[in-house]
């Protein structure tokens, strides 16, 4: 006689009390191995893939996609094999051993075996367990994991979701990525390319443009649109408003000659091997000023009228995307080299593009560099990230005019900001910071005293 058991929506950690629920990978009679990904859900930091700590048959499914769950809300039921039936088969049902926070077990480490073999003992089985709760409209089977006909190679939720609700069927593109992996620049591509050959035959309809669906409602009133606050969105709006509320802050700023800076840059590239991105330079100058200055490299507990001071740099640094602003987060920012943060902001960054951030990428920061000249702007007073201390911001690169060396001079010029928490420190000290960076900036040569 199988075993009936609930998957809860587990806590994601960092606080999180709910989830939305976008897309599900299993239907009801599906067969499920442990920690294989059952449903996808936002949160207010990252789009995640929930694995079942449970291997057997999926008998009911809680929640249609779009819908808010809070943490510890029924997502399915699974039904596992008797242990006569484990013993046939090779089902496992005492857990994968991984640790979901709320579903800790004390098993081995998950031996991962497929439990497909099983089916048709568990389904029949499951035949006098009570009727499961009606299931939500099946999804594409080209989105649908563990089919026999191989998974589709294919990372990114965002990626398959602009497919689905384009029509567009995976399994007929070639990726352009490492391995044959399929980017969202494959999907635009299929989707242009589509149009083109339905406007060309006369067909009535086009595909819509290639832009990210999302699940947010929308309401238009009397001309009044109303757009609920969730998600990124609403995980955004809550952090800036307790930053305002709680911080007492202070912004300095001064204008900086980078022409120097922009040589070294194009040094460094032109000798070879990978490329160096101003962010890099820039962050590599963050981490030596924050060594002189780690008063900005803390934050407040005001519980314990503490300053709580952090000797590793978590460099954390803004990013926009489709689905709103997000802050990736760089660990140890300190000890890596700027070829080093040049690949890891690379990495973070194509991950906030297409979706692939997990809570992880996105927690833990002591300190933010907000590079804000990418928008064509040239300074700005920035919102510090609670809980952190300080926020860097850096404006366009521009020529301006400039006296140089006694002699006005079109230079390459940009505009840096300090936002800084004035419990943590007074002017004195981050003047000093942000003097200290500008002068890295005029004069890249300084940071060879703290090599």
């Amino acid at each position: 006689m199988a075993q009936v058991l609930e998957f809860k929506l587990p806590d994601l950690g960092e606080g999180l009390t709910e989830a939305e629920i976008v897309r599900w990978l299993v239907e009801v009679g599906d067969v499920v191995a442990i920690d294989q990904p059952v449903v996808e859900v936002e949160t207010a930091k990252a789009m995640v893939e929930v694995p079942c700590p449970y291997g057997g048959v999926v008998t009911a499914r809680f929640g249609e996609e779009g819908t808010e769950l809070p943490v510890g809300s029924p997502l399915l039921t699974v039904a596992v094999g008797s242990a006569t039936a484990d013993t046939d088969t090779g089902a496992e049902t005492e857990g994968s051993g991984n640790v979901l926070v709320g579903y800790g077990t004390g098993a081995p480490p998950a031996r991962r075996r497929r439990v497909r073999r099983m089916a048709a003992d568990v389904v029949t089985s499951v035949a006098d367990a009570p009727a499961a709760a009606p299931a939500p409209a099946p999804a594409p089977a080209a989105e649908t994991r563990g089919r026999d006909d191989g998974p589709v190679p294919v990372i990114s939720p965002l990626v398959r979701r602009l497919a689905r609700e384009n029509g567009l069927e995976l399994r007929e593109l070639t990726g352009s990525g490492r391995d044959g992996l399929i980017l969202r620049a494959d999907v635009e591509q299929a989707l242009r390319a589509a149009a083109t050959l339905e406007a060309t035959t006369q067909e009535a309809t086009l595909l819509p443009p290639a832009t990210f669906p999302t699940t947010t409602t929308t309401t238009n009133i009397d001309g009044v649109t109303r757009t609920p606050l969730r998600g990124i969105r609403g995980a955004v709006a809550d952090k800036l408003s307790r930053s305002r509320r709680e911080i007492p802050d202070a912004t300095c700023w001064v204008d900086a000659d980078a022409t120097e800076l922009m040589r070294t840059r194009a040094a460094m590239n032109a000798a070879g091997g990978p490329k160096i991105s101003v962010l890099a330079l820039l962050a590599r100058i963050c981490t030596a000023a924050l060594t002189r200055f780690p008063e900005l490299n803390s934050s407040v507990d005001m519980d314990a009228r503490e300053v709580v001071r952090f000797d590793r740099v978590h460099l954390g640094f803004a990013a926009q995307t489709e689905r709103g602003l997000v802050v990736p987060v760089v660990r140890d920012a300190h000890v890596r080299n700027t070829e080093a943060l040049s690949a890891e902001f690379a990495r973070l960054t194509e991950a906030a593009r297409t979706g692939a951030l997990t809570p992880a990428d996105l927690t833990g920061g002591t300190f933010t560099l907000n590079n804000y000249g990418v928008f064509g702007v040239d300074g700005s007073t920035p919102i510090i990230n609670h809980p952190e201390a300080a926020m860097l911001g850096v404006g366009r690169i521009v020529p301006k005019p400039w006296v140089h060396e006694g002699e006005l001079a079109v230079r390459q010029v940009v505009q840096l900001s300090l936002t800084f928490d004035h419990r943590v420190c007074d002017g004195g000290t981050a003047g000093g910071f942000l003097r200290y960076v500008a002068d890295c900036v005029e004069q890249p040569a300084v940071l060879l005293r703290n090599l």
